[in-house]
């Protein structure tokens, strides 16, 4: 039976950043790209600055670079879902369940975000999981 059936996730993502095309060689853009990611960072300072980061840097060079244009709206998106999502925690706190998942899921938040960036910064493409797709 072949174990060529199923691939790692590392695999599926190098398979579809192949199908999407070469990487991003325009220094700007990638540089732009990273600062949407990283500008989430933004939130742990400012309240909803986590969306508010990469609302900017998007509504900025949407038009300009479409790299910049694909990670702004990736980092959006994933940010406007863990809030989501940790809101949730939060509220589930009071049952106790919460109390486990809230940290987890600042930690996935952040490991994510910096995973991004550098794929963001070496001119790949990156979806992050757990991701639901408003922009």
């Amino acid at each position: 039976m072949g174990d060529d059936k199923f691939q790692s996730a590392d695999e599926i993502a190098s398979n579809a950043a192949s199908q999407t095309g070469a990487l991003e060689t325009d220094s700007q853009a990638r540089q732009w790209a990273m600062l949407a990611h990283l500008s989430t960072f933004a939130g742990y300072l400012i309240p909803f600055g986590n969306i508010v980061g990469p609302l900017v840097v998007w509504l900025m060079k949407k038009d300009e670079l479409p790299f910049v244009d694909e990670h702004a709206k990736e980092a959006l998106n994933f940010q406007i879902s863990m809030t989501i999502w940790i809101a949730i925690a939060v509220a589930s706190i009071f049952c106790f369940v919460g109390i486990a998942i809230t940290p987890i899921l600042v930690v996935l938040d952040i490991v994510f975000t910096i995973i991004a960036a550098i794929k963001a910064n070496s001119g790949e493409r990156y979806r992050y999981p757990m991701t639901i797709r408003f922009v």
